[in-house]
């Protein structure tokens, strides 16, 4: 995501929740768009000073906040634009799946470990079906969660079902839990989708 999508993303995150409840806090803004209270100040006049919020104070130093119809425009304009960036990212995401389960099914790989507890695994589950591919767990150390997608979550490879090949799934930072599993496993072992923008392995 690059600073204007994530600037969009805030944006449209702060004006859904103001919708949802006018007498918002900061606090709460910063902890739905996950950023800093600082910074989902800032975000809040950028708002305020674009026309799309205006405020109000009422007793005990609050405030109250709603959108204007230039507001409810813009979030409407911004939920359009993230849908069809969705629906564009599950469409090629899918077809990368697929073409990574068919060089599975070339090297005869029938059981696979998905890196990465994500909407990319989330994907791959649903397209290894389809290819007759068994997912045996999800291999992600960072997350607190013993399932994921139904299969077990793995912290360590040593604890991991018997597999075939790995699918590099993480989306938050593939280059590092790429670097990371080669420490781990063969390198000849490892497959990244090409969605990834990596090396994709043949």
């Amino acid at each position: 995501m690059n600073n204007k999508q994530k600037e969009e993303s805030v944006t449209l995150e702060i004006l859904e929740a103001i919708e949802e409840q006018s007498d918002v806090t900061q606090r709460h803004l910063a902890h739905r768009t996950g950023v800093a209270l600082g910074l989902a100040n800032l975000y809040l006049k950028r708002c305020v000073r674009k026309g799309l919020v205006k405020i109000q104070q009422v007793p005990a130093n609050r405030y109250l906040y709603y959108l204007t119809p230039k507001g409810f425009a813009e979030k409407s304009r911004l939920t359009a634009q993230f849908l069809s960036s969705s629906f564009a990212f599950y469409r090629k995401a899918g077809d990368s799946c697929s073409e990574a389960f068919t060089v599975c099914k070339q090297r005869k790989w029938k059981n696979i470990l998905l890196c990465g507890a994500s909407e990319l695994a989330e994907i791959a589950a649903l397209r290894a079906i389809e290819h007759g591919i068994r997912i045996v767990g999800v291999y992600d150390p960072k997350i607190d969660q013993k399932e994921f997608l139904n299969k077990k979550v793995f912290k360590s490879i040593k604890d991991c079902d018997a597999f075939d090949g790995c699918l590099l799934t993480d989306l938050n930072d593939p280059a590092t839990s790429l670097t990371e599993l080669t420490r781990l496993v063969k390198s000849e072992q490892i497959i990244t989708p090409n969605i990834l923008g990596l090396k994709f392995n043949r």
